[in-house]
């Protein structure tokens, strides 16, 4: 399984519109070969950034999502005004060495 987690610093008064967009959103990665799930995390500290994890099944899925006409519709249009992120996203990657969901089945 492959996982992005992007930090995303929102000010704290668009916290909730910040929230609402991802509620609204086009659902068009859910489409997406490959792809397994979205968590959106809030952070406690309104001073900390979200955190949106994506789940893959693959590095090669993910990327084929990135390179895809269908990904730069979706991120084409931001609902929310650029002085609202305190600061720029930061894009990890990860792989899953160990996933204790696996350990129950």
């Amino acid at each position: 399984m492959f996982v992005t987690m992007n930090r995303i610093p929102v000010r704290p008064e668009y916290r909730e519109a910040f929230e609402e967009a991802f509620r609204q959103r086009a659902r068009l990665v859910d489409r997406a070969p490959g792809f397994l799930r979205n968590l959106v995390l809030r952070p406690k500290n309104p001073e900390d950034p979200y955190i949106v994890l994506t789940l893959w099944e693959s590095e090669a899925a993910f990327l084929a999502w990135t390179e895809s006409p269908v990904f730069r519709e979706g991120h084409a249009k931001s609902t929310l005004p650029k002085d609202a992120f305190a600061g720029p996203n930061r894009l990890e990657t990860f792989v899953v060495v160990l996933d204790s969901e696996e350990d129950h089945a």
